[in-house]
């Protein structure tokens, strides 16, 4: 059995990979940072040009504690703003609050609210969710040790908020073919149609090749 660890503390998405993953890993463990000495020590700087590399950043960080470990990086890119948010979705608001001067805490309602305003009166509205899912062994040999896989899910941005479940930026977000947002799914259908999901399916056939 091998052990993995779970780079993030962001508690919805824990939540949303263990149900994603779940026994697909076979008798593998799956834990989270705070199963490392310290936590896991402080958050790595996420200075990637992409999903990928941030991806990876995370899982390295991860992994300097000896145990093969999985991150993803994800985000929504809106066509009429040139694929932003992008990289920068978690912290959008933020961002852009620093440019005025201001100092405001992460929030994802914050984020949904400015990405809205910023495609006010857009005939575009062509979006997609990307997620990048890396591991990071660090007892492997020195080209396997990392590996990354990328999915995206596309659709639409909406006018306005829609539905209670999922997180970030889920209400405003309509899947390709659906006629609901990403919040409005129930539980199964997005752990089975998400950028998330599709990009760790992927990864578990990679774990699955190397560790049974």
């Amino acid at each position: 059995m091998t052990r993995f660890v779970l780079a993030t503390r962001n508690a919805h998405k824990v939540l949303e990979l263990r149900e994603i993953l779940g026994d697909r890993l076979g008798p593998h463990e799956l834990v989270g940072l705070d199963a490392l000495p310290g936590g896991g020590g402080p958050e790595p700087v996420e200075d990637g040009a992409t999903f990928a590399e941030n991806a990876l950043i995370k899982a390295r960080a991860a992994a300097a504690h000896g145990l093969p470990a999985i991150a993803d990086d994800s985000g929504i890119s809106a066509v009429a703003l040139g694929g932003q948010p992008g990289i920068h979705s978690a912290r959008y608001a933020q961002l852009a609050a620093e440019v005025e001067g201001r100092v405001i805490p992460r929030d994802d309602g914050e984020n949904l609210r400015l990405l809205l305003r910023r495609l006010e009166g857009a005939t575009d509205r062509r979006a997609s969710f990307w997620c990048a899912a890396a591991l990071v062994d660090p007892a492997a040999p020195e080209v396997e040790r990392e590996h990354v896989e990328l999915a995206e899910w596309p659709g639409a941005v909406l006018e306005q908020p829609a539905g209670q479940g999922g997180f970030g930026y889920d209400p405003v977000f309509r899947p390709e073919g659906s006629a609901v947002s990403s919040a409005e799914l129930s539980r199964e259908e997005k752990n089975r149609l998400s950028h998330r999901a599709q990009a760790f399916a992927r990864l578990v056939e990679e774990l699955r090749r190397r560790y049974g």
